[in-house]
C-alpha cells in the first residue's frame, strides 16, 4: 500500500516528501531502501516514534494490528503532536488522519474526537481484497467520517484502490469491514471443509474449484484464495507457498472476536460467527505455527484432523 501511495504521489509531484513509522525499525529501513532503488530522487523519511512523524506530515495514514495499539499509536504520540500544532504558528487544521486498522468501533470514534478536538481531520478507512488488493492497488476502502474528511481522504485513497465507499458517520466503515469479515471468516471455513471432503469423493481440487466457482458457491474464498494447492492453476493463493504471505489467521481471530463483541453490545445473535470464532481459537491454540500463516491454513488444520481419524465438532465458545 505504502508503495503504491508515494510511488504514484512521486509520479505527479518530484518533490513530494514521504515518512515512513514501523514498530520495526527494521522494516521500515528495509522498505525504504527498496523504494530509493526504484526512485533513487525521492525524498524519504524514517520516524522513530508516530508523534515525529506526525510532526513532519500533513497527511497520516496508519493501519495497525488492533484497537490497543491504535490507542497507544494516537493519545501517545499524533494526538499530543496534533494538540501542540494547534497551539503553535502551525495549525493542524490541515492535517487528514486515515487509519485502516480494523478495530474496536467504539474505540476509533473516541479517538477520530480526539483527532478532530485539535482542528484536524479523520476517517476510518479499512480495507478489503487482501495482500493480493493491496498489491495491485485494487483495494476497496469503506470510509466512516463527515462528507468533508471523506472527500480530503478520496484522493489519497485511490492511489491504493479502486473502489471508495463513504458508508456514514464516524465508525461506519469499521462497521461494514466487521460485517465483511464475518462473513470472510465462515466462508473460507466451509470452503476448506468442502475442498476437503471433494478431495476425499476423489474429485481433483482443480475441478472442483471451477466447479464451485461457476455456480452458487462461487465466492472469494474459493476463487481467489482457495486453501488447496493446485486447484488455482493460472493463480498464486498463499496456499502454493506453505499459507505464507496472507491474512494471517491470528488478525482473522481477531476480527471474528470483534463481530461477536458487537453482536453482544447489539443483541444479534452470532450462532455461526461464534463458532467460527471458537475454531480459529482452536486452531492457533492446537497448532500455534499457524497463528501467523493465511487464515486459509485452517484446510491444513481439517486435513490433518482427518488424517489422524479425529472429529472436529463446535459447541459454545471455546468448548469442543
Amino acid at each position: 500500500m505504502a508503495y503504491n501511495l508515494f510511488s504514484k504521489q512521486y509520479a505527479n509531484a518530484e518533490d513530494a516528501q514521504f515518512v515512513v513509522c514501523d514498530a520495526l525499525p527494521e522494516s521500515a529501513q528495509n522498505f525504504c531502501t527498496s523504494f530509493l532503488a526504484d526512485f533513487p530522487g525521492a525524498k524519504i523519511a524514517i520516524a522513530s516514534t508516530p508523534g515525529e512523524a506526525a510532526l513532519a506530515s500533513q497527511k497520516i495514514i496508519t493501519m495497525l494490528p488492533s484497537s490497543p495499539q491504535v490507542r497507544s499509536v494516537y493519545n501517545e504520540g499524533i494526538i499530543p503532536t496534533l494538540k501542540k500544532l494547534s497551539l503553535s504558528s502551525t495549525p493542524s487544521h490541515n492535517t487528514l488522519c486515515i487509519d485502516s486498522t480494523t478495530l474496536d468501533v467504539n474505540v476509533a470514534r473516541q479517538v477520530a474526537k480526539d483527532v478532530i478536538a485539535t482542528n484536524a481531520q479523520m476517517v476510518d478507512a479499512p480495507v478489503s481484497g487482501g495482500v493480493t488488493g493491496a498489491k495491485a492497488a485494487t483495494l476497496s476502502f469503506l470510509v466512516g467520517g463527515s462528507e468533508q474528511a471523506f472527500h480530503a481522504s478520496r484522493p489519497i485513497l485511490a492511489l491504493m484502490g479502486q473502489r471508495i465507499v463513504h458508508c456514514g458517520p464516524s465508525g461506519a466503515g469499521l462497521g461494514a469491514k466487521i460485517c465483511n469479515n464475518l462473513i470472510l471468516g465462515v466462508q473460507q471455513i466451509v470452503v476448506g471443509e468442502a475442498m476437503l471432503l471433494g478431495e476425499k469423493l476423489g474429485l481433483d481440487p482443480a475441478i472442483l474449484a471451477s466447479v464451485v466457482g461457476s455456480s452458487t458457491g462461487a465466492c472469494w474464498s474459493v476463487s481467489v484464495n482457495n486453501p488447496v494447492p493446485k486447484s488455482l492453476p493460472e493463480k498464486s493463493p498463499p496456499c502454493e507457498r506453505d499459507y505464507d504471505g496472507g491474512f494471517a489467521t491470528a488478525l482473522m481471530l481477531k476480527d471474528m472476536a470483534l463481530a461477536t463483541d458487537a453482536a453482544t453490545t447489539t443483541g444479534s445473535p452470532l450462532p455461526l460467527g461464534e463458532a467460527a470464532e471458537s475454531l480459529y481459537a482452536r486452531v492457533i491454540q492446537e497448532d500455534p505455527e499457524l497463528a501467523r500463516k493465511d487464515f486459509s491454513s485452517i484446510y491444513r488444520y481439517l486435513s490433518k484432523a482427518a488424517a489422524q481419524g479425529r472429529k472436529v465438532s463446535i459447541g459454545k465458545k471455546g468448548s469442543q
